[in-house]
């Protein structure tokens, strides 16, 4: 009898270990759902409590007092902050930080992905023409301005040419679409939202553009497309080739943008089939050529360059966190309408 009952109590325990072990192991295998991934690209300072950068709002609304991941692979000292179904991680600057810090979010194991909405979220350099600083785009294809063959203007035949010239054997990359459905249902949803500027930014706009309507509007959210570069690019020559880029390749929406990841992070999206949950909100902070009192050699030139006050004063005036802030305003909108499963 004694024996039996030594018999049963091992059986009894090594069932209820095995039990424990099985659920152990299921909720180790669980993993953390996501419905929308935030992929700022720098932050200025710290991510909360100082002046914004592109993730600090958002992850001031959204990731507060979350958990915080380090990921494999990833960038720099970047971190994972998860809360209640959102992610963000800021993913470095330029198109080979972006797209490797994009493959290295989405392959990590511990998470699910698979109903998650991606969303590009920063600032960038719009148009002369048809945009302000300030105003907040909503993105509905991204071009790759580095591929194809670029000429120095000063070894053209013809020197007021565009400098841009199209390769078809780059069209298979050189151009990613966003799902139409979703940027238009998202554009709906917050293309009257008001927003806001400054009067220093309305002055320096209307004093470099003199006489043009549409530089002296306020801002507003619009519909286009972006032109994705590995450098920081302004002028007239690469205005024109941007305008033919987005002419080339088709786009729906003209020219609006240009920035140094959009590209990249839809690249790494389509490998992984999930382009069509891909959103892009964009804010401007520059215009994409030399505005008042502007130069390639007083932006950058480090012998001849303007301090960084004086920079600030001409080129983005005090629009960054203004813009940022409308960023927000359009980003919560569409984020919200994630999370309650209305997108």
């Amino acid at each position: 009898m004694k024996m039996r009952k030594a018999v049963m109590t091992t059986v009894l325990a090594i069932a209820l270990g095995a039990g424990f072990l099985m659920a152990f192991t299921a909720m180790a295998d669980e993993k953390i759902p996501i419905k929308v991934l935030l992929l700022p690209k720098f932050e200025i300072g710290e991510l909360t409590g100082d002046f914004p950068g592109e993730g600090q709002l958002y992850y001031e609304e959204y990731l507060e007092g979350g958990d915080e991941y380090e990921i494999p692979f990833g960038y720099g000292e970047s971190r994972m902050y998860v809360k209640d179904g959102v992610a963000l991680y800021v993913t470095g600057m330029g198109k080979v930080n972006a797209a490797l810090s994009t493959m290295a979010v989405l392959g990590d194991s511990r998470f699910d992905f698979s109903d998650a909405y991606i969303i590009s979220t920063g600032c960038a350099g719009s148009a002369k023409g048809s945009t302000v600083m300030g105003d907040v785009f909503i993105i509905t294809a991204a071009v790759d301005y580095d591929l194809g063959h670029h000429a120095d203007p000063r070894e053209m035949e013809n020197e007021q040419a565009q400098t841009w010239f199209h390769d078809d054997d780059y069209d298979d990359v050189a151009l990613v679409t966003l799902d139409s459905g979703l940027t238009d249902r998202a554009y709906d949803l917050v293309k009257d939202i008001s927003l806001e500027t400054t009067p220093n930014t309305q002055k320096y706009m209307m004093a470099s553009f003199e006489g043009e309507e549409w530089a002296a509007r306020t801002p507003k959210v619009l519909k286009g497309t972006t032109v994705s570069g590995d450098n920081y690019w302004k002028g007239e020559y690469d205005h024109q080739n941007a305008l033919l880029m987005v002419e080339t390749y088709g786009c729906a929406d003209p020219y609006a943008l240009t920035e140094m990841e959009d590209v990249a992070i839809g690249a790494a999206l389509s490998r992984m089939g999930m382009v069509d949950r891909y959103l892009i909100v964009r804010d401007s902070v520059n215009i994409d050529v030399f505005m008042k009192n502007t130069s390639p050699e007083r932006l950058w030139a480090s012998d001849n360059a303007v301090s960084s006050e004086d920079e600030e004063s001409a080129e983005r005036v005090d629009i960054f966190a203004v813009a940022m802030e409308n960023n927000f305003k359009v980003g919560r909108v569409i984020v919200e309408s994630i999370l309650n499963g209305e997108l």
